[in-house]
C-alpha cells in the first residue's frame, strides 16, 4: 500500500517575531513496516538533518531575523507493507519504561490496568487494556489540551488521539511493560478523525507491536510513523520557542491519500 502525504502548517504572529527555533521532526525512517519512496521538506532556510536520542530525524530550523509568519511543508510518498505487524529495536526498550509529566500513573490508572490484565504481560493482554480504555475514553474533540495529562484525561473519561495514548502509555508502564509514543499520519475515511495521528507501541517478546487506542486496531496498516517519544512533546512534528510575535495563530492542513 502506497500513502501520498502533504503536511502543511503556518503560523502567523500579530508582531514581528524577533528570533525563533522550531524542532521538527517531520521526516519519517524506513523500517521493515514502511519504505520512504520520496520525502522533501519545504522551510524558509536550509537545515540539517541529525538523529535524536530516540532515533527519530531531527531538523533545527533557526530564524534569526524578525518574521510575521511561519510556513513549513512536508511531503513524499510512502510504501507500508500491511501485513508486518511488528518491528526490531535498534536501542534498548527499558528507557520507555520511565514516566513523563503527561504520561504519570496514579492509583485509579494503575488499578485499571492491573484489573484488565492481572498477572498476563502478552499481547493479547495488553489488547484487552486497549479495547478498555477506549471503551472508557470516548473519542472527544474539544474536551482536552495538549497540556491534558493522562491521569486528567482519565478522570474526565474522555479525549482524544494524543489523551489515549497517553493514558495507554502510562497503564503499560505501571505493569513493567516498556511502551512509546507514536506521531505519523492516517490514511481514513472518517472526516472526523485528523489525518495528523498518534497512537502507542509496547515492547513484547522482543519487537513492537502497534496499539492505536482510538481507532482499536493492532496493525497499523494505514499508519505512517514520524517519531517516537515517551510522549507527545517528545515526538509531536513540530515544536518551537521565539522571542516576541504577541498572540500566535496556527492553521495545519494534512492530507492523507491512498494512492
Amino acid at each position: 500500500m502506497k500513502l501520498s502525504i502533504r503536511h502543511d502548517t503556518t503560523y502567523s504572529y500579530a508582531s514581528d517575531v524577533s528570533n525563533s527555533i522550531q524542532f521538527l521532526r517531520l521526516t519519517p525512517r524506513s523500517s521493515e513496516r514502511q519504505r520512504i519512496l520520496e520525502w522533501q521538506l519545504d522551510l524558509p532556510c536550509k537545515v540539517n538533518g541529525q538523529i535524536d536520542p530516540y532515533g527519530n530525524i531531527l531538523h533545527v530550523l533557526t530564524l534569526d531575523k524578525p518574521h510575521g509568519n511561519l510556513a513549513l511543508t512536508a511531503q513524499g510518498l510512502v510504501e507500508i507493507d500491511p501485513a508486518c505487524e511488528q518491528e526490531a529495536g535498534s536501542q534498548s526498550p527499558l528507557p520507555f519504561l520511565r514516566s513523563s509529566k503527561l504520561t504519570q500513573a496514579d492509583d485509579a490508572l494503575r488499578d485499571f490496568a492491573a484489573s484488565h490484565c492481572g498477572a498476563r504481560r502478552d499481547r493479547a493482554a495488553v489488547e484487552d487494556l486497549m479495547q478498555a480504555l477506549a471503551d472508557h475514553m470516548p473519542y472527544s474533540p474539544g474536551a482536552t489540551s495538549v497540556g491534558t495529562t493522562a491521569v486528567e484525561a482519565f478522570s474526565g473519561a474522555a479525549g482524544v488521539c494524543q489523551d489515549h495514548t497517553h493514558a495507554f502509555l502510562a497503564c503499560a508502564r505501571s505493569l513493567g511493560i516498556p511502551a512509546r509514543y507514536v506521531s505519523g499520519y492516517l490514511c481514513t475515511e472518517d472526516e472526523h478523525h485528523l489525518a495528523s495521528h498518534a497512537w502507542a507501541e509496547a515492547w513484547l517478546d522482543d519487537a513492537w507491536y502497534s496499539f492505536d487506542i482510538t481507532n482499536r486496531l493492532t496493525r497499523p496498516e494505514r499508519h505512517l510513523k514520524l517519531a517516537v517519544g515517551l510522549d507527545y512533546l517528545d515526538a509531536c512534528p513540530v515544536r518551537g520557542v521565539r522571542r516576541g510575535g504577541g498572540t500566535e495563530s496556527m492553521q495545519a492542513n494534512v492530507q492523507v491519500q491512498h494512492q
